[in-house]
């Protein structure tokens, strides 16, 4: 068997291995996937000690992406651009590339899953931290009207629709700037959530039969699914497709396998 797992810390509370688990059956590659509490000091050390066990790669979690990006011998230009790696793959010699199939991830579920097209639109992002880093590229490389990047500290707004712009209309304001523009996809990428918070945006935002996305994912509607459907969104989704969507990109990175999702994904809700 080839030896994957997920780091993290915390990491208990983490689906990816029973995801991989699942789409090793799928598929019938001789795949285990198991958990690692990763070191707060030691996190370099619990890579090489996971390559020296004869691991092959590991998907990365908070707080370790920047981390695995700096470890990373080589990087793709996604994980180049977030400059944060949740993905590490093998190579030769103990060499490591970092990828990120975060943005993969997100866009796969909205336009393959859930149909949305992107192409055209204008989409607001809320918050400028690593997960946003992560999907912006991706985006952009659909094609939308206009991305607006928000966040509460309008400089990082600023500073990461700079280093993206190269990849298409992309923006950065504070969320104080909202006021008076609308937008037919509204993505949340704050961990606003994990407090029970929404980011505080006008009510006027959302265009008529607009959508929500929270890239949080939860067994009951997040708060910001919930501010969705207060202000009439078409759709007002989690982010659980995404998590098993970019899982099974990692998945094809490593084994030039793409599994099936949907039965994952349904699983997962049941």
């Amino acid at each position: 068997m080839d030896k994957y797992a997920v780091i993290g810390n915390p990491i208990e509370h983490s689906k990816s291995p029973e995801i991989h688990r699942a789409f090793a059956e799928q598929t019938g590659e001789p795949v285990a996937y198991g958990r690692i509490l990763g070191s707060l000091d030691d996190f370099v050390g619990d890579v090489r000690r996971f390559l020296a066990d004869g691991g092959q790669g590991l998907n990365v979690t908070v707080p370790f992406k920047e981390q695995a990006w700096r470890l990373a011998d080589e990087l793709s230009p996604k994980a180049h651009t977030a400059g944060a790696v949740n993905t590490l793959i093998r190579l030769d010699k103990n060499r490591l590339r970092g990828d990120n199939t975060d943005g993969v991830g997100l866009v796969r579920d909205l336009t393959v899953n859930q149909g949305f097209r992107l192409q055209g639109k204008r989409i607001l992002v809320l918050g400028a931290g690593g997960a946003v880093r992560g999907v912006i590229r991706p985006l952009l490389e659909q094609q939308p009207k206009r991305v607006i990047i928000a966040n509460r500290t309008a400089s990082k707004a600023y500073s990461l629709a700079n280093g993206v712009a190269v990849y298409g209309q992309v923006a950065g304001c504070g969320l104080e700037e909202l006021e008076g523009m609308q937008f037919e996809l509204i993505i949340n990428g704050t961990a606003a959530g994990l407090e029970g918070k929404v980011p505080s945006i006008p009510d006027s935002v959302l265009a008529k039969g607009g959508w929500c996305y929270d890239m949080l994912y939860s067994n009951n509607p997040t708060p910001f699914q919930a501010w969705g459907y207060e202000h009439q969104a078409a759709r007002s989704l989690d982010g659980l497709g995404m998590l098993v969507e970019q899982a099974a990109e990692s998945f094809r990175l490593w084994r030039d396998i793409l599994p099936e999702t949907s039965p994952v994904i349904a699983m997962l809700r049941g």
